[in-house]
């Protein structure tokens, strides 16, 4: 018995004997419930999505890179399981809450799904127990509003009663170098005691922890890794449309830079920004400052510049037609890929749904061809994943390569297609030219 509650943590987690519940079953959540139950503790997955549970029990992964044999060896066993039943939080010795943290349609942040987390954990809420934030959320938000949520709703003080620690994800989908395991998690407790306990959970699953002073400290660290990522986007965005105004090749200028050994660190451009990360969480911190009256203004540019790429690659689109004598007006457009990166199966904030919206504004007809994502909902149109032949090619008048999917046959596609306007420098990559 620790002196906080039921659970005796320092035997527990090395024993493996505590119990941990995962709210929350997305790209984030499932891969962490997976990890646990790997190695040998109960694990609770929760998610509010039927039909992901249902897929989960019959051992199926709705996620790309995570292996369903091994998945399904851990729901048989029992070890892992997956349900819609909030109840089982109560059954949990921790509890981490990973659940999306998206922008609203006037692009604020929207933290219902977070604070909903907390309502339904706190009725639940038991003497000992540990809570832990993943989701990713603005700086101060678990001390000044999670926190004090689970507390009022519960009867129980954090830091006496539980344990809180703010944990942000660091999940790279898709990603084979750099996975959950061996990638460095940040941790921070409301008090050294919630650090310590959170950091002793995580070494089970994960290689290196980071304890740091305090949750806000881990809020903002998962805000700058992927503010300085948004902002050098947007930089070298920036620096594509100046290169294509002057003449030159950004992708040779950028390699060209690239050779020098120190100073500079590459990144290269594209159709914009994507995912559940960089094009929203620098908006989370920009959005807290201007509770400060501070502005944040590097983030505002960059966030300006990226958001215009899809329309640069239209305007490129238009203008390559226009030298072959040919409206962008009913011209027939082959889309390359719609999700938000490579070999995945994820649309959320993809430039490519942008690039597909303006096409059509603008009259051309427009088909997509993308392997991980058979059927498309834009704005109540459905659109549905095309074969790519040789002979689909020689009917368009022009292919964009919009998410550079590795299993395109880019070769083929270059043999084939009357024009080619290449977001990802696919060709100059490949060196098979443009």
């Amino acid at each position: 018995m620790s002196e906080k509650g039921k659970v005796n943590w320092d035997n527990a987690i090395p024993s493996r004997k505590a119990k941990v519940a995962i709210l929350g079953l997305g790209y984030v959540g499932l891969p962490l419930a997976l990890a646990f139950a790997e190695q040998g503790f109960l694990c609770y997955g929760i998610d509010p999505d039927r039909e992901r549970i249902q897929q989960l029990n019959a051992g199926k992964s709705y996620i790309n890179d995570l292996p369903a044999a091994e998945l399904k060896a851990r729901i048989k066993s029992r070890q892992l399981i997956a349900t819609s039943d909030f109840s089982k939080l109560a059954d949990a010795d921790a509890i981490l809450v990973c659940v999306p943290t998206p922008l609203s349609k006037s692009k604020d942040p929207d933290f219902s799904f977070v604070m909903n987390a907390a309502d339904a954990i706190a009725p639940r809420l038991k003497l000992g127990q540990l809570i832990i934030i993943e989701s990713t959320i603005y700086p101060g938000m678990t001390v000044e509003l999670i926190g004090p949520r689970l507390e009022e709703k519960s009867g129980l003080k954090a830091g006496r009663d539980f344990y809180l620690a703010m944990s942000p994800e660091r999940i790279d989908p898709g990603n084979q170098k750099y996975t959950l395991k061996n990638t460095p998690k940040v941790v921070g407790g409301i008090d050294p005691a919630s650090t310590r306990l959170s950091a002793l959970l995580y070494q089970q699953i994960i290689a290196r922890v980071i304890p740091v002073s305090s949750p806000t400290v881990a809020e903002m660290t998962k805000l700058l890794e992927n503010t300085f990522r948004q902002i050098n986007i947007g930089l070298v965005n920036e620096i594509a449309i100046i290169c294509d105004k002057l003449g030159i090749n950004a992708l040779e200028v950028i390699d060209a830079a690239s050779t020098k050994p120190f100073g500079f660190m590459t990144f290269y451009p594209g159709p914009g920004t994507g995912g559940h990360c960089i094009p929203v969480d620098p908006i989370y911190l920009s959005w807290k400052m201007k509770s400060l009256n501070y502005r944040a203004r590097f983030i505002e540019l960059a966030t300006e510049v990226n958001a215009q790429m899809p329309e640069f690659w239209v305007n490129k689109l238009r203008d390559q037609l226009n030298r072959k004598n040919k409206s962008l007006h009913n011209a027939k457009i082959i889309l390359l890929g719609v999700s938000y990166k490579k070999d995945i199966n994820d649309l959320r904030e993809s430039p490519a749904l942008e690039i597909l919206k303006l096409l059509l504004e603008q009259g051309a007809k427009v088909q997509y061809c993308d392997p991980y994502i058979p059927k498309l909902d834009l704005g109540g149109k459905i659109f549905r994943s095309v074969k790519l032949t040789p002979a689909l090619l020689r009917k368009s008048d022009c292919v964009m390569i919009a998410t550079d999917h590795s299993g395109f046959d880019y070769r083929m596609i270059k043999s084939q297609a009357k024009l080619i306007v290449d977001t990802r420098g696919v060709y100059h990559r490949l060196k098979l030219g443009a």
